[in-house]
């Protein structure tokens, strides 16, 4: 990959993490191989913290086309409707948001032990219930 591929949007979306990993590792060689595109960057990076904001910029930082946590728990548990499903699904896997992927496998993880979370609940309650005076 020549620097002149890689567009100051690409190097925004870098700095946020919003490409895909195959992506994020071919901009990080670029730049490890590249004065000019390191220093592209720093000009990016200065633009950014000086306050340069530009709807776009407004909208990666405040990720505003990502599902909100909830709506990833209903995709889970596949109680959305078609439209949402689908658009979560294109965010997912199309668009490759490593951030809601994340954000997916968390809720993943956290339904899988629920289970085992509920019987040690349960077991805990009834191994104290005996300790438990009435009034």
């Amino acid at each position: 990959m020549s620097r002149n591929t890689i567009t100051d949007e690409d190097l925004r979306a870098y700095l946020a993490e919003h490409l895909p990993a195959p992506r994020m590792a071919l901009i990080e060689q670029s730049l490890r191989d590249s004065e000019p595109l390191r220093r592209q960057l720093v000009t990016i990076t200065r633009d950014n913290d000086q306050g340069g904001f530009s709807v776009g910029e407004v909208w990666r930082r405040g990720r505003l086309s990502c599902p909100t946590r909830g709506q990833l728990g209903a995709y889970l548990l596949q109680a959305l409707d078609e439209g949402p499903r689908e658009y979560i699904d294109f965010h997912l896997q199309t668009v490759g948001c490593r951030v809601c992927n994340a954000n997916l496998a968390d809720l993943q993880q956290a339904s899988a032990s629920a289970p085992e979370k509920q019987r040690r609940r349960r077991k805990y309650f009834e191994s104290s219930a005996g300790y438990l005076r009435r009034d």
